[in-house]
């Protein structure tokens, strides 16, 4: 499972540490030390990889995603020492597919490499179908969601979520079953996340939020996707 990784850490001391134990599994590396940086060398050449701290001098690391985000769909591993719920939350929002809250160990860091790796792997050898529920229609392979022929932008893990729930209408999914779909099983982050990607979802194909045509709450459960035909 040998890829190319960039890590952007402004912390050299840091950054070296990474850098060796990913070289240790195989991975050819390149180190940065700021956003800009970054954002030029993944422009040179897409790594299948991305571990970035999200502090660093100039461009941050959040406002590094946001921009890579809108141009290029490779994880992210996000290294933080902000510790609160609603920043790491942020992060996700901004396309982060996972966090890693420093300190860290070295041991932990490369289990989440290779489950975001594994992930990716998978997603590209499977045969994924176009899925439509009403105008809504989701392109799981072209990453392409359109509302009545209008594109709509999402994130990596909100695409995954939409993915399984149009994929079975009327099925009620608990937040658990939705956050393994979308992190995976050997995941960290909290169940009030799917409730964060929920929200932003609605309000992106939603005609009113408030009064949800497609994603819909269980009370008590989950969420469902409606079993619309017009």
């Amino acid at each position: 499972m040998c890829a190319h990784v960039m890590v952007a850490e402004d912390d050299r001391r840091q950054a070296e540490l990474v850098r060796r134990y990913l070289e240790r599994e195989g991975h050819s590396v390149l180190v940065v030390h700021d956003g800009g940086r970054a954002i030029d060398e993944i422009r040179r050449r897409q790594p299948d990889l991305l571990v970035l701290d999200a502090m660093m001098p100039e461009v941050d690391g959040l406002e590094t995603l946001r921009i890579l985000r809108a141009e290029f769909d490779f994880p992210v591993l996000m290294l933080t020492a902000l510790v609160s719920e609603d920043d790491l939350l942020r992060g996700l929002d901004l396309g982060a597919d996972d966090y890693l809250t420093k300190p860290y160990s070295p041991r932990e860091l490369m289990g989440r490499v290779r489950a975001l790796l594994r992930r990716v792997r998978r997603t590209a050898g499977a045969a994924e179908s176009v899925l439509t529920v009403g105008a809504l229609v989701v392109d799981p392979a072209r990453h392409e969601v359109t509302v009545g022929g209008g594109l709509v932008e999402c994130t990596a893990a909100e695409l995954r979520l939409l993915s399984t729930l149009a994929a079975q209408p009327g099925r009620v999914f608990t937040r658990g079953q939705l956050l393994e779909q979308a992190y995976g099983r050997d995941h960290y982050i909290t169940e009030r996340t799917v409730d964060v990607h929920i929200l932003n979802l609605r309000k992106k194909i939603e005609h009113d939020p408030r009064k949800p045509d497609y994603l819909l709450t269980v009370y008590g459960v989950g969420y469902k996707m409606a079993d619309v035909t017009r």
